[in-house]
């Protein structure tokens, strides 16, 4: 098996750095929900997001393959002194099975280590 550093991009060749990311279960349903944060996007920069289609895929690699997501939403947080400027990015979805979750999982520990992130909980 080849070592692949581990990617996150919203289209193909534009790797997006992800700044943080929160686990979540919803208590009623049960089901898992990952938010991926983003203090800066490069699929914004050069208007790529205008040239492409819109945030509407994640792509997550690392050295067992490719994780195609749909995200359930997407929200963009603004701030600043006129309330336009960019703070960050939150990209959520769902994952229902236990597989899913068990290989998003092991992306996540590979990507974390792969950028000096750690896990802790709140």
């Amino acid at each position: 098996m080849t070592s692949t550093t581990p990617s996150i991009q919203f289209f193909a060749g534009v790797f997006e750095e992800l700044s943080n990311v929160s686990l979540r279960r919803e208590t009623r349903t049960g089901k898992r929900i990952v938010v991926m944060q983003f203090e800066k996007l490069q699929a914004l920069s050069g208007f790529k997001s205008f040239t492409k289609q819109s945030l509407n895929s994640l792509l997550l690699t690392d050295e067992e393959g490719e994780i195609r997501v749909t995200p359930s939403g997407t929200k963009f947080i603004f701030g600043g002194d006129e309330g336009d400027e960019l703070k960050r990015v939150d990209c959520s979805f769902e994952l229902e099975r236990d597989d899913h979750w068990d290989r998003f999982m092991r992306f996540m520990y590979r990507y974390a280590e792969a950028n000096g992130m750690e896990y802790g909980e709140k």
